[in-house]
């Protein structure tokens, strides 16, 4: 019986003949079978679910959440509607892994500026820096990620609030080995964490509901007032002697 070609490939050598490439000339491995056949339509799907992902964050930062119609993406994606619930089974949960996938963008960069900071406090100050830098260069982004979705209810502030705690974490940690390695005095890491971020939190909403500045030109002066807010006061008042 013959194997139909979308079924079974033979891998061909080209063989060497006066330093010329002669006839093919079969090796005899053959790659066929359903392991092949998932491997292409899993490659596939992958290649097929970003570009959703990206269609859809350039769609719903434009539009909003509400306001976008799946079949918007679907018309850039050049999908249909069952196409793009074949991937992700709602509108809901395509806006949530654009949102993760943006956290992760974040948390990557973050994971690098830390990487290269000199000291532990100033790893958690790059942090900062990090996430007002990034959210400040896309105003339309920020507002997707800070607020778009306060109308879905629970299921937008439970997702904000992992992220949030993802981000805060990353702040902790860094507090936490400054404190152990006497860069800090003792402590809460966790908490001074989430008051850092939830101040530059609190900056970012303000500055996407209003025309004020950018935070990422009055960061300089809140990074101040955050270490100084670490700092033991008999050390501030030596530090203006």
């Amino acid at each position: 019986m013959t194997v139909p070609a979308c079924r079974r490939f033979i891998l061909f050598d080209g063989e060497k003949t006066n330093g010329k490439i002669g006839s093919n000339k079969p090796t005899g491995r053959s790659v066929s079978g359903p392991a092949f056949m998932a491997s292409v339509i899993n490659t596939n799907s992958e290649t097929t679910r970003h570009r959703i992902l990206d269609a859809a964050e350039d769609v719903f930062s434009q539009m909003g959440y509400h306001d976008t119609p799946v079949e918007e993406i679907g018309r850039v994606t050049s999908l249909s509607k069952g196409g793009i619930y074949f991937h992700f089974p709602s509108k809901e949960d395509l806006f949530f892994a654009v949102l993760d996938r943006l956290a992760g963008r974040l948390e990557s960069r973050i994971n690098q500026a830390i990487a290269t900071s000199p000291s532990h406090l100033a790893g958690a100050e790059a942090a900062i820096k990090e996430v007002v830098h990034a959210l400040s260069r896309r105003r339309k982004l920020a507002r997707l990620l800070l607020i778009q979705g306060y109308s879905m209810g629970n299921s937008f502030q439970q997702t904000r609030a992992r992220i949030f705690n993802r981000f805060a974490g990353m702040i902790e940690r860094q507090l936490s080995l400054a404190v152990e390695n006497g860069e800090l005095p003792t402590i809460d890491c966790k908490v001074a964490a989430r008051i850092w971020l939830g101040a530059i939190s609190e900056l970012l909403i303000h500055w996407l509901y209003s025309e004020g500045p950018s935070p990422k030109d009055t960061l300089p002066t809140l990074l101040k007032m955050f270490t100084n807010s670490l700092t033991p006061a008999q050390t501030q008042q030596a530090g203006r002697v």
